[in-house]
Parts: structure tokens; sequence; C-alpha cells
């Protein structure tokens, strides 16, 4: 758990058990990780926090992967600003990847294995940009929709937009929203961003890397 003070602890729930909760905090990067099997969520962002950065990890085998927003009414979540490239969504994955609520969330160059609902989602008039992702849709017919609007009304209005991406099997992401939707990053963040065709290669590092003195690290998951 990354809090915004050693101190602070706040108020703690019965959906504690997520396998990394950042709660009010700011600049924090979440690189090469293999994440599971945990009792909740894999990451939460929440409560205001900002600045986050989630890259190269391996997530595999859980329901609920990712939550960007505490709930539909904690407004201050509207500062938030997330990126989340480089990632393997590998097996066994359901939804939330990621569930966004307010703020601005930025998927860029990830890989997604198939997912049992849906891939990214999110409720709150939330800006999504999606860009150069790999998505692979699974065989049923009824999940090969990329997105889901938690709210029946309204949602065309939200920035959902969907640039460079790749899609197999039949997947498809549903836009919506006008207006500039560019990253909000200063010159010394931005990042180039690959078209979709490279992300199987660009992902191949994704998880925990194996590293020996003296040679380049390497993929040991």
């Amino acid at each position: 758990m990354v809090r915004s003070s050693p101190t602070h602890v706040g108020r703690r729930g019965g959906s504690d058990g997520d396998a990394i909760v950042i709660f009010a905090s700011s600049n924090v990067w979440i690189d090469h990780c293999y994440i599971a099997r945990s009792a909740d969520g894999l990451i939460d962002v929440i409560h205001a926090s900002t600045g986050v950065t989630i890259s190269n990890n391996y997530f595999a085998h859980h329901d609920k992967v990712m939550l960007l927003g505490h709930n539909d009414g904690y407004v201050a979540d509207k500062v938030m600003k997330v990126t989340i490239a480089f990632n393997h969504f590998g097996t066994g994955l359901i939804e939330r990847m990621p569930r966004v609520r307010f703020g601005y969330a930025h998927v860029a160059n990830n890989r997604y294995d198939e997912w049992e609902m849906y891939a990214i989602g999110g409720s709150a008039n939330p800006t999504i940009f999606s860009e150069g992702n790999y998505f692979i849709a699974p065989d049923r017919g009824f999940s090969k929709q990329v997105t889901k609007r938690e709210a029946k009304n309204g949602w065309k209005n939200w920035k959902w937009r969907s640039s460079k991406d790749v899609f197999m099997n039949g997947a498809y992401f549903v836009q919506s929203g006008y207006g500039s939707i560019a990253p909000p990053y200063s010159r010394i963040q931005s990042f180039p961003v690959a078209p979709g065709t490279m992300v199987p290669a660009l992902t191949s590092d994704a998880g925990p890397l194996h590293c020996v003195l003296g040679k380049a690290c390497g993929y040991s998951y």
C-alpha cells in the first residue's frame, strides 16, 4: 500500500485485499511486476492519486484487475492522471484493465490476451485514450467489445478514443466524445507510442526481470 505519508493510515474497509493500493499519493511507478490471484483487486489508484505510471507488468488469473478512481461520488479524482503502458494482460482475466472514474488514463502499447467481460471500462465521465494496443477478443461472441460504460445515458459525450490499436478475433472499441484527447504530459514525460502491431515484441519482457551482475536483465516469468 502506498500512502501520502507514513502516518496516514486512513479508513479501511472490507475490500482492502488489493495486491497494490495507491492512496492520496503522487508520482508513483509500478514496473516489471507479476501480479495475480489477489483477494480483491490487483491495483487500485484512489483518493486523488495522480502522476501514476503502471508499466511492463504481467497480469494473470484474476477478476477485477485495475481500478482507477474511488467511487462515482468522489469528484476529487478528477485530478487523477495515470499512464498504463507496455503491460501484458495475460490469461484468466475477467474485467477492469482498467476501470476508470473521473480523471485521465492513457492506455498505450499493452497486450490483451482475451477477457471474460470487457477490457477497458468506466463511469463518472473519465477520459480514456487507448493508443497502440493489441487486443485479442475471446471466442465468445458476446464479449468482443473492448469497452464498457457503466452509465446508460450521457456516455456519448465522454472522451474515449482509440488510435493505432490492433483488434484481433473480432475485438472492437466503441469511441465517444469530441475535442482533444492528447496526453497531458510535459515534454520530458512524453514518449513515442508504437503502432499496435509492435506490441507483441514490446511486451515480451513484461513481468519480473532476471538480472545477473555484468549481464543484461532478461524476462524471468
